[in-house]
């Protein structure tokens, strides 16, 4: 029994491995003692860190050294093998760091260090007051990495949401499916923003900006003023103009609040109708389905997610949501809703005692109207995530910024995207000049099926498919005149972490 957990574990690195069990450029998982430890080897140099990501726990010995760094095979996370700090998002938190030595032909894992994390001196005089306009990804990703950065000045976050920041992709996923607890949900406990001195003001609406006097207008009337203003304020969900909206059982999801009010209807709850067949419609009809609730889907695409996926995806998540119980209804709409029924514009009728709307989002864009920053189709940002207005940024939903992989001004509202831009804000609100270059990045979870997407294409005109859709095993390409712009993975990690290091490289 404990030779068998022993191997489990790998091999104990405390004792060392034979120098040439670890080529150039590998990893080893193994352990120290009870925790799990990765090992890799880069030139003369090893490096011994944590060997599971701190976004979902994930196995980085499965994931790509590049450089001094591993790639976490799951959700594309970053770490550095040197410090064992979270250098790109979705992972916040860093993995422990190791001393390694070279011992008669072993290398050995001699005990944590300590590294001193990498610092972004400010580039000159740093700011005085920064304020963040938003409590998602981008604002708290922000947050985070100015006092990571060791930012010294006031940092005030505003939300007008009633909760701390929370890990949004889990509201339509595990959190809402009920296999995971609800504190799991907040991206950091309430301690964290008085110990890193963030003045988090929930509750809180800002109704204008003078880009000039550099000040915030509040809801209550008050000012505030900054000297770097970053605006994160985020996208809401698109509610539909028709009779019944507004009933108790029909909801939207995009907070926490959100997602508490639709598990408390779906306690009671015997049949669901969703309404879009998007990325959050299919993932709530999944949660829901967990929950043993009877699930309809009404949508006015022939396939659900063909506008993203293409058909043949398309078709395969349909195919998988109808082997779990899940009734489509399309290419349909609904035209009311009242306290029973869900009536349908081709004439049929759904018996629903819960509605939930996923059929898009808009991004809030009327604070950065108003204060007549430049928009199209989103906020008008640069490489560096700086808005037409001097000392004012802009990440996240909302922002639209000149891609480097595709060539063209694109928004993309991913989770990822939003974290990373934030981090990228954070440091150029400092006085740096880092140009945003990351690729999107998002991933979608459909009961035991996990969808990765990298790139970004919003048309083409070819799909490579190489492997089994119907098996689970596979990689798509979506490309346009030759060019590949999007990469979809499913259970092919490595493919996924691939074609992310392709593109970097293909920009660069």
């Amino acid at each position: 029994m404990s030779t068998d957990a022993s191997q489990d574990k790998g091999p104990d690195l405390a004792q060392g491995v034979a120098l040439d069990t670890l080529p150039d450029g590998k990893m080893l998982a193994g352990h120290v003692g009870d925790e799990a430890v990765l090992l890799a080897r880069r030139g003369g140099e090893y490096f011994a860190i944590g060997a599971e990501c701190t976004h979902y726990h994930g196995p980085l010995a499965e994931g790509l050294m590049v450089g001094d760094t591993v790639r976490c095979p799951w959700h594309h996370a970053c770490f550095s093998l040197r410090t064992g700090e979270a250098v790109a998002a979705p992972a916040l938190s860093p993995v422990s760091c190791f001393a390694t030595e070279v011992r008669q032909g072993k290398v050995v894992v001699i005990g944590k260090a300590s590294p001193e994390q990498a610092r972004a001196a400010p580039a000159g005089s740093p700011p005085q007051k920064i304020v963040i306009v938003g409590g998602g990804a981008a604002g708290f990703a922000a947050a985070e990495m100015l006092r990571r950065r060791h930012y010294q000045g006031s940092l005030v976050m505003l939300s007008d949401d009633g909760a701390p920041p929370v890990d949004r992709p889990n509201l339509s996923k595990d959190y809402l499916a009920g296999s995971a607890p609800e504190e799991w949900v907040p991206l950091r406990d309430e301690s964290f923003y008085a110990e890193q001195s963030i003045e988090l003001r929930l509750g809180t609406r800002v109704v204008g900006l003078d880009t000039q006097a550099r000040e915030l207008e509040l809801g209550d009337g008050s000012k505030l003023p900054y000297d770097r203003l970053l605006l994160a304020t985020g996208a809401e969900p698109v509610r539909l103009s028709i009779p019944g909206m507004d009933l108790p059982h029909v909801h939207t999801l995009r907070t926490l609040a959100d997602c508490r009010a639709i598990i408390e209807q779906a306690s009671k709850a015997r049949v669901a109708v969703v309404m879009g067949a998007s990325f959050i419609g299919l993932e709530v009809a999944a949660s829901l389905r967990a929950r043993g609730i009877e699930v309809h889907v009404v949508a006015p695409e022939a396939r659900p997610m063909e506008r993203v996926l293409g058909p043949q995806l398309g078709d395969f998540i349909r195919r998988l949501h109808e082997k779990h119980g899940v009734v489509f209804h399309l290419p349909d709409t609904a035209s009311a809703i009242d306290e029973r029924q869900v009536m349908l514009a081709g004439g049929g009728r759904i018996e629903a005692d819960l509605v939930v709307a996923g059929v898009g989002v808009r991004p809030r864009l009327s604070l950065a109207e108003k204060a007549g920053l430049a928009i199209d189709r989103g906020v008008t940002v640069d490489a560096c995530l700086q808005t037409s207005a001097p000392g004012v940024f802009a990440a996240g939903d909302i922002a639209r910024w000149p891609d480097p992989h595709t060539g063209e001004s694109i928004r993309v509202e991913h989770w990822v995207v939003a974290q990373r831009q934030g981090q990228t804000a954070a440091l150029n609100m400092l006085g740096h000049r880092e140009r945003f270059e990351a690729v999107p990045f998002f991933w979608s979870q459909h009961y035991d099926v996990p969808i990765n997407y990298v790139g970004h294409a919003e048309k083409w005109d070819e799909i490579v498919v190489d492997g089994d859709i119907a098996g689970r095993d596979c990689t798509l390409q979506y490309k346009r005149e030759g060019r590949v712009l999007a990469v979809v993975t499913i259970y092919r990690d490595a493919d996924s972490l691939a074609a992310e290091l392709r593109m970097e490289e293909q920009a660069g």
